[in-house]
């Protein structure tokens, strides 16, 4: 067999076969894992990425050989846990993804060891709870003030006991949650606004994070359509199951994924176009789902009518007359944004970088790196401090722009970000959740 160095072909992941009775062979995944690793260890294109590959790499060179064959299978658990399933290793970086004879997809070699250990009973049950985001969401928005005032890193009383429970950092920012949730809200009259002679029709899936933690995100999207006449409604049905994939909890996932895409085929089939305020839901939807379900055509005819919030709109302002609507921003015009990881994943350009060079006199600087947050990975005592190193070039980078303002489309990453610049230097940037808080105030909403 005629083996190339790398592949110049785009990369192509299959489906996760995890029905499979060998999906969670043990023995089979340390084979994959020792087959997986010995590549990256003659590679090492990847070592700044994230954790996973320094602590791989320094396994291999501190062991007896200095070759993977002294490494301990029982170490391997430190390179699964560091591992955000960002997928740019995949995406941006490993030359040996499928088209290419070694077949690697790494962020999915992690996925498969931690769905073993939850088969095992191995996973952290504090981690599970954590990633019932609509559990959590319902109950600590009924005590929202209590909950808000209890999560500040100011408050010397709680955080260290949340630190000491429940392993989250004391000086991690969390969310805040709101006493209505975006649902709440958007089923009162004075959101609703009748359009007449709508262009197109969209239904958004606002996720779990903006129905619970960021409603004015949500919010300010339904103004912007409205504007836009472009007929809108809010389905929500629960979270996408990022969090719990994450967790290596593939059959909830799996649930989920046919449960809300059988409930959305029928706005599909109504015309509506599918819009999703976070990119790691539109990523779940688009991607994830259909690997893990890929006979499922529900799942595939949501694939297909899935579009990011700046996916969608760039499109919408290629119309001059909707282009028109744009104005130069009053303060703030100097932007530093974030681009995330799981935006770049979809593979469809940076959208938010188009959408808001379309905003007359704003200027704008681009940082397209890891931020370092993970999903709930950041937040952890244990991984805290390695995801504001994770993201310190990042944070440096944003300093080094001197803007007043910060965005990312990862509402979780600005803060982090934002963190990472204060252990740098202390400085008075003005941290914005979402580029969709630029297009409201160009339009002048």
């Amino acid at each position: 067999m005629n083996i190339k160095e790398g592949s110049l072909g785009a990369p192509t992941r299959h489906p996760i076969d995890w029905e499979n009775p060998n999906f969670l062979n043990e023995e089979l995944i340390d084979d994959e894992l020792r087959r997986v690793f010995d590549i990256c260890h003659g590679c090492r294109r990847c070592f700044n990425l994230c954790e996973s590959f320094p602590k791989l790499f320094d396994l291999i060179d501190e062991s007896k050989t200095g070759e993977l064959d002294s490494v301990s299978s029982d170490s391997f658990k430190d390179v699964v846990d560091a591992c955000t399933l960002c997928d740019m290793c995949f995406l941006t970086k490993c030359p040996y993804v499928p088209p290419h004879e070694f077949n690697i997809d790494f962020p999915h070699l992690m996925l498969r060891y931690r769905a073993l250990e939850r088969g095992k009973n191995n996973h952290n049950k504090i981690d599970d709870q954590l990633t019932k985001t609509d559990r959590n969401g319902k109950f600590f928005s009924k005590f929202s003030n209590l909950t808000n005032w209890s999560t500040k890193t100011t408050n010397k009383i709680t955080r260290p006991i949340m630190e000491l429970f429940l392993k989250i950092d004391k000086e991690a920012e969390l969310p805040k949650f709101y006493n209505k949730t975006l649902m709440d809200k958007i089923s009162k009259k004075e959101n609703k606004v009748q359009i007449i002679d709508a262009k197109q029709k969209v239904a958004i899936f606002p996720t779990c994070f903006v129905n619970y933690n960021n409603p004015e995100l949500g919010l300010s999207a339904k103004r912007i359509l409205d504007k836009l006449n472009i007929e809108n409604k809010f389905v929500y049905d629960g979270c996408c199951g990022m969090p719990q994939l994450e967790g290596g909890n593939i059959k909830s996932v799996t649930n989920k994924a046919i449960q809300t895409s059988r409930k959305l085929k029928k706005l599909i089939a109504d015309g509506y176009t599918i819009i999703t305020l976070v990119p790691s839901c539109s990523l779940m939807f688009k991607f994830e789902w259909p690997l893990l379900v890929p006979k499922n055509d529900d799942v595939k005819l949501l694939s297909l009518n899935t579009k990011d919030i700046c996916e969608f709109l760039v499109d919408q302002f290629k119309d001059d007359n909707s282009r028109k609507l744009l104005n130069p921003v009053q303060e703030d015009n100097n932007v530093s944004l974030h681009i995330s990881c799981h935006s770049r994943a979809q593979n469809i350009g940076q959208k938010a970088t188009e959408l808001l060079k379309l905003v007359p006199g704003l200027n704008l600087d681009v940082i397209e790196r890891c931020s370092g947050h993970g999903g709930s990975w950041g937040i952890k005592k244990d991984n805290f401090d390695m995801a504001l190193k994770v993201g310190k070039p990042v944070a440096r980078k944003a300093i080094q722009n001197e803007n007043k303002v910060l965005i990312s489309e990862c509402p979780l990453a600005g803060a982090h970000i934002k963190q990472g610049m204060d252990k740098i230097k202390k400085n008075e940037v003005k941290v914005l959740s979402h580029p969709l808080e630029i297009i409201e105030m160009s339009i002048n909403i």
